[in-house]
């Protein structure tokens, strides 16, 4: 038996779990039309299969036509959800994974241009900043239908065999009667608590008419909003009692602070940089005040803060949900002793950026989690001939493809023309906001390092070194190098942004930096450059700055921008640069018209991508048994994606990461999961 507190058991109404990691609700956007498919259920498996207690669905799921999906909810107001759900709670609960689902009427948090083009509504019309949307007042009539569509998708998940549900009360419908910041009625529905709370009560007791006392229910509630307009701690907390009171509530699911822009989510949903675990004193409050069943999740990452949660009584179940993300077998890996072999949540949040932005959940660095159907989350060892491997770069890309390909029980060596391993990573993690994505590269190394993978470092490779290790498969992760040939004059006089982030131009004085590319180096950049005293101008041709970078990424760049004396101009172009004394003269242009102007600066910092340092892999296409190429129908199948076009030669040759093109760490990632998880 463990002492761990993690792997303690937790007794929830009747519900055994069997240790306290769950995975909060969270909509991952698998889902098709609406329904939780094979990618959805494969999703939530895998968790059960990695020994989490308690697995989550939706984020939320939608109990009324008249509130659409913001992003990829689940419809839990249509009959066809039930056996989908099924299927995932019967196969989650053979692992012993209890599985419960979060549904909403998601109030003013959507928009209405979306399904059928129905008016948002709200308890007041309030607009939400987020989704843009401005909200009708809520009607008698209209409430009267919503708790009885609450009752129905209830009892629909209570038929699909799950173990409870959730209600959502943070940001939505129900809480935006609470807060004082979205209710402005002049009915019995506005004024004092209790009147404020009528309605979810009357959600409530229309649910357990409909489920019954034994079926679990909880709320997922905002108990302070951390708003001078909102609901402040102590009104929260007594929130929170008084949902106890009802009888009516078996859990608490504690957030703190409100969603309205992207500034106030991140404070709820913390990104890398940002405070770890901020809120877990507060949700340990609340279950001190309450004496009930608390949950809470807010970048809880790594297990040492998990396991204090427990152990001192903050919490009865920890949520680690990004985590999750990052690595879905957490308990099992704690119960079989391996708690270094965790692949590390490193904060990146591009699984919640992408949600935000209209796409699925992926994470930065576990290419498998969410593509569960066709790449594994465990790499078997092959069935074949061991193969000797050669991996040229220890980038992201390089780094997966020797760990897979070490995984899979073949000899792996890998050539690094650095003295360290890490690539652009490497160099992203130089930032101090950024530093946690270094773990993406001592992850892998150390997986390396327990497989007796030899890693070759200050070696430039050429074609005569990897000829002499006699491969069968070679690997090209050589990166690219910055892309600054792009302007019409001055090339010769402006700086890339890894100059930037890796401290060779520390400047000072006037900074303007033209970003091309939209997504963190530029930007990363610039904030460097900013916390060295720069004045910096952000140019961009883009209709927004930072297109590629997602709503809660954005937030330290913004803040750092508006903190200083710095300044964003967009739908412009950096034509060219020249010598003023020494002063540099920048000429700039738009896409939408001929007129130029000029300004004088100090520095100039031009983001365009990269450019593949790809001189090897043509050196040894010709010598290699595809000649370079690569079958991408079968490799999207999961088949022999090197078609045999010089049988004759002695080893196969693939390109991967941005040796092939400018892309990011996940792409990298990917592309060494896939081309070597079936060697």
């Amino acid at each position: 038996m463990t002492r761990d507190p993690l792997l303690q058991p937790f007794q929830l109404k009747h519900l055994t779990l069997r240790n306290r990691l769950m995975s909060t609700a969270h909509e991952p956007a698998y889902s098709e039309d609406g329904l939780p498919t094979d990618r959805y259920r494969l999703y939530h498996l895998e968790k059960a299969k990695g020994g989490i207690a308690m697995t989550m669905t939706a984020g939320s799921a939608i109990v009324s036509e008249d509130s659409p999906a913001a992003f990829g909810n689940l419809h839990a107001y249509r009959d066809e959800i039930v056996p989908h759900l099924k299927r995932i709670a019967d196969d989650c609960h053979e692992y012993g994974t209890a599985v419960m689902i979060q549904i909403t009427h998601l109030g003013r948090r959507t928009n209405w241009n979306k399904a059928d083009w129905l008016p948002v509504l709200a308890p007041s019309p309030v607009r939400e900043p987020a989704h843009r949307a401005f909200p009708k007042e809520a009607e008698d009539w209209d409430l009267d239908r919503i708790a009885e569509d609450y009752a129905t998708a209830a009892e629909r998940m209570q038929a699909a065999g799950l173990d409870g549900i959730e209600l959502e009360a943070y940001g939505h419908l129900l809480d935006g009667f609470w807060s004082p910041a979205t209710n402005f009625r002049e009915d019995e529905h506005n004024g004092s608590l209790d009147n404020r709370l009528r309605f979810t009560r009357r959600v409530l007791d229309s649910i357990r008419d409909r489920v019954g006392a034994d079926f679990i229910v909880g709320l997922r509630l905002v108990a302070d909003e951390q708003w001078d307009k909102g609901i402040s701690k102590d009104e929260g907390i007594e929130i929170c009692r008084r949902l106890v009171g009802t009888g009516q509530v078996d859990f608490l699911n504690v957030i703190r602070g409100h969603i309205d822009s992207d500034a106030a989510l991140s404070n709820v949903i913390p990104v890398q940089g940002m405070p770890a675990s901020p809120h877990l004193d507060f949700a340990g409050e609340v279950r001190a005040k309450t004496r009930f069943p608390v949950f809470h999740a807010a970048r809880i990452a790594d297990v040492a803060t998990a396991r204090h949660a427990v152990a001192e009584g903050k919490l009865d179940m920890v949520g680690m949900t990004r985590a999750h993300i990052a690595d879905p077998h957490i308990a099992l890996k704690l119960s079989q002793g391996r708690e270094h072999d965790i692949r590390p949540c490193v904060g990146a949040t591009y699984c919640l950026d992408r949600i935000y932005e209209g796409h699925e959940a992926l994470c930065i660095h576990n290419a498998a989690t969410g593509r569960e159907l066709t790449m594994p989350q465990i790499i078997s060892t092959t069935e074949g001939p061991r193969k000797r491997i050669t991996v040229v770069g220890a980038g992201p890309a390089g780094l997966e493809a020797a760990r897979v390909a070490a995984a899979r029980g073949h000899h792996v060596r890998v050539f690094e023309a650095a003295p360290n391993a890490g690539g652009q990573v490497r160099l992203a993690a130089q930032s101090r906001r950024r530093s946690e994505l270094i773990g993406i590269v001592d992850w892998r190394l150390a997986q390396l390092e327990a497989a007796g993978v030899q890693i070759s470092f200050n070696t430039y490779a050429e074609a005569v070194d990897v000829l002499a290790e006699e491969p069968d498969f070679v690997f090209i992760a050589t990166g690219g190098l910055p892309n600054t040939e792009i302007l019409e004059e001055g090339n010769a006089l402006v700086h890339s942004s890894w100059d930037v982030l890796s401290g060779d131009l520390s400047a000072t004085g006037r900074v303007l930096v033209f970003d091309d590319n939209g997504g963190h180096p530029g930007m990363q950049a610039a904030e460097m450059l900013i916390e060295k005293g720069a004045e910096v101008e952000i140019v961009t041709p883009e209709r927004f700055f930072a297109p590629e970078i997602g709503g809660l990424n954005h937030v330290a760049y913004a803040k750092a921008l508006h903190q200083s004396a710095s300044r964003i101009t967009i739908n412009t172009r950096l034509i060219g640069v020249s010598r003023n004394g020494n002063e540099l003269l920048v000429t700039l242009g738009s896409d939408y018209g001929e007129r130029t102007e000029t300004r004088t600066v100090d520095h100039v910092v031009v983001e365009h991508g990269t450019l593949p340092m790809d001189e090897l892999y043509f050196d040894l296409k010709p010598q290699s048994r595809n000649l370079g190429a690569v079958d991408y129908k079968a490799l999207i199948r999961g088949e022999d994606a090197f078609p045999a076009r010089n049988p004759d030669a002695g080893f196969t040759l693939a390109r991967i990461g941005d040796a092939v093109a400018s892309r990011n760490i996940h792409a990298s990632i990917y592309d060494g999961l896939r081309f070597a998880k079936d060697l």
